[in-house]
């Protein structure tokens, strides 16, 4: 097993979901956290709950990732602090809208492809030149089974995660030759605000996502990134995906009726 005790993790989106439970989870083994998200009284919460909790350095930034000048001042500001993320985590990303293609909202698709696909690149081109001239570390990329299949009306969230699995692969083979490890973790249903978020704060919409079984949650999500960054530094898990007991693929369900 591969200690992350005093070790640096650099999470997107850490004030919900799974980028909160990762950044938890990992500061409670002793991982010191850089953690990222748009809303600041939620940001400055979490820093000081980590701080308190577990005795951890805690570094915030409070930014959206579809702000790549924002990205590059924060990569500047850790080597003003002769810090070097040793695990990055690209979790910031979002569903927005559930329609078919010729009428889904042009905001929406802007959302996503710019937060999922761009924000994960501008995150990725600030920070991985640093682990590459150390010649160590590794990214995690938080994709989704909707990477893997389309299902309707996923349409635009679909491409934008099968953007992910693809810039995962393409990560993996840029890295050949280093010791950085790159993991892509692909979540079938899980309850956080994701489905909240996808329509537009429909508490009702949301609730019935969840009906009739038992989804992942972002606890499980943050174990299996536990599991995937303390494996020996000889062992890169490239792909995960990970679904309900309940769920079998984007199709194919065994939900109780409620």
């Amino acid at each position: 097993m591969n200690s992350i005790r005093g070790k640096w993790a650099l999470i997107t989106g850490a004030t919900s979901g799974f980028g909160k439970a990762t950044a938890d989870l990992l500061a409670q083994n002793g991982c010191n956290v850089i953690i990222t998200g748009r809303r600041a009284e939620r940001l400055e919460a979490q820093t000081n709950i980590l701080k308190e909790k577990y005795g951890v350095h805690v570094l915030p930034y409070c930014f959206d990732v579809r702000e790549l000048g924002r990205s590059v001042e924060m990569a500047n500001d850790l080597v003003s602090r002769e810090i070097v993320p040793d695990i990055l985590i690209n979790n910031a990303g979002l569903a927005s809208g559930k329609d078919k293609i010729y009428e889904g909202l042009i905001s929406d698709w802007e959302k996503m492809i710019d937060t999922n696909i761009k924000g994960l690149l501008y995150t990725t081109r600030s920070i991985l030149p640093m682990m590459v001239t150390r010649n160590e570390g590794h990214v995690i990329n938080i994709g989704s089974a909707a990477g893997h299949t389309v299902y309707p009306e996923g349409n635009v969230y679909n491409a934008s995660k099968f953007a992910v699995k693809a810039l995962n692969e393409a990560i993996n083979l840029d890295l050949a030759g280093t010791n950085i490890r790159c993991c892509s973790v692909d979540p079938g249903a899980a309850e956080t605000e994701f489905s909240n978020v996808r329509f537009h704060g429909d508490d009702e919409k949301a609730a019935k996502v969840y009906e009739g079984y038992k989804p992942l949650e972002a606890e499980d999500i943050a174990d299996i990134i536990y599991f995937i960054v303390t494996r020996p530094a000889h062992v890169n898990i490239s792909n995960l995906l990970v679904y309900p007991t309940a769920q079998r693929s984007v199709y194919v369900w065994g939900k109780k009726n409620s």
